[in-house]
């Protein structure tokens, strides 16, 4: 595991970092990989149509599309979370 973290591409570590780091499930809903990070991502899977990747590249590439995955469920569940507590909010409120 640590080879691996040695080896990940900068796209994959700013994920892990962000996960790491905890977060709100607001945290979740605005988080977006950085414009390096999705440069790198856009130019491997252009790479990959065009004239296919090496052996590392792949990996990297299929890493990040496997967090990327995670991060869409987690931002999915982050958004019901945040919608469940205003409409919560909403029913504790007193009707006039």
């Amino acid at each position: 595991m640590k080879t691996e973290m040695r080896t990940a591409s900068p796209a994959y570590l700013e994920i892990i970092e962000f996960i790491a780091a905890g977060t709100t499930p607001e945290g979740v809903v605005r988080f977006h990989p950085s414009p390096e990070a999705q440069q790198r991502v856009t130019g491997l899977i252009e790479r990959e149509k065009e004239i296919g990747l090496a052996p590392n590249e792949k990996a990297e590439l299929d890493h990040f599309m496997e967090l990327e995955h995670i991060l869409r469920m987690a931002n999915a569940k982050a958004r019901q979370i945040l919608s469940l507590r205003v409409e919560s909010g909403r029913s504790g409120v007193a009707q006039s």
